[in-house]
């Protein structure tokens, strides 16, 4: 019979940490995602770089302020930039108070019921449904059974599409930022004799805030530089007159966007449209480092005075 000081060194001798197998693993794991991170920074700095060699010379007070021509050297992007700031005013003024109020009813006020599951499940899987899917969706919705109102294939109801686009985005962010907000400052609320709309509103949104400003631009970024949905609803490749915001400007059937222009320079021949399209695409960039930007001040300002 085997003693158990006999058995525990019998195991003891069999194991065999294989350390050094372990590291060698960990480390080529470690050059692999260095190579692959280091790959993909280095394509993306390719592309930009080309961009602003390209683009650069082209930029002018002119190139902005202009309206497109047949001739590139008289081409400008400003009705693309006024109708993408117009797109964009009115796809956060729809979405983000249903964003976040739908955000706020369903993470603090619904019940945990089929229902409301089914809600959640339905709202995540939109958010990845892909954007063509809304243009045709707005097309029918705003464009023809509310055309009366939004004016049929208009840029109020391009803005619209956009806001169904990113609003499972913005409900979503909210949902989770609220959610990162601790239980016991809720408990602490009502406690004190607050209803639950007070202790949310004085207590829990204001902590949220940072998280849900952050995916709201985010959201709203990805919306300006959507091509696919404002072509279904009726974005035009060459529109020579800026949008207004005015109701008839808003019912006005030809508008249109930058990603729109510079898919119509990018399409032609000539080197010259090419170059100016490099320039609109710098423009673009632009626009969304400022929301980026803006998202990052909003989060930090909010932390700051927790």
């Amino acid at each position: 019979m085997v003693s158990p000081q006999k058995s525990a060194k019998s195991n003891s001798g069999d194991y065999q940490p294989q350390l050094q197998k372990r590291y060698k693993i960990d480390r080529a794991f470690q050059i692999i995602s260095w190579m692959a991170t280091l790959s993909g920074i280095v394509v993306l700095a390719v592309l930009v770089t080309g961009i602003l060699i390209q683009g650069i010379p082209n930029l002018s007070f002119d190139f902005l302020v202009s309206p497109p021509s047949r001739k590139p050297e008289q081409a400008g992007i400003w009705p693309a930039f006024l109708g993408s700031i117009i797109l964009l005013i009115i796809t956060a003024a729809v979405s983000i108070p249903i964003g976040v109020g739908t955000g706020i009813f369903l993470q603090e006020f619904a019940k945990d019921n089929k229902i409301a599951q089914v809600i959640e499940i339905n709202i995540s899987n939109l958010a990845a449904v892909p954007s063509i899917i809304y243009g045709l969706l707005g097309l029918f919705a705003f464009g023809r059974l509310f055309g009366f109102i939004t004016g049929g294939r208009s840029i109020l109801s391009g803005g619209l599409t956009l806001a169904l686009l990113i609003l499972p985005v913005i409900i979503v962010a909210t949902r989770e930022a609220l959610k990162s907000v601790p239980d016991s400052i809720r408990m602490a609320g009502m406690a004190l004799g607050a209803t639950r709309w007070q202790t949310v509103r004085t207590h829990v949104l204001p902590l949220a805030i940072p998280g849900i400003m952050t995916g709201t631009i985010l959201a709203l970024s990805r919306a300006i530089g959507e091509t696919a949905p404002i072509i279904v609803v009726g974005a035009a490749a060459f529109v020579p007159f800026a949008p207004t915001l005015t109701i008839e400007g808003l019912q006005e059937p030809a508008f249109t966007a930058l990603p729109i222009q510079i898919f119509n320079w990018v399409s032609r021949p000539q080197e010259e449209f090419h170059a100016i399209a490099a320039s609109a695409i710098i423009v673009l960039m632009i626009v969304l480092l400022v929301m980026n930007a803006t998202a990052i001040f909003v989060r930090n300002r909010f932390q700051s005075s927790r």
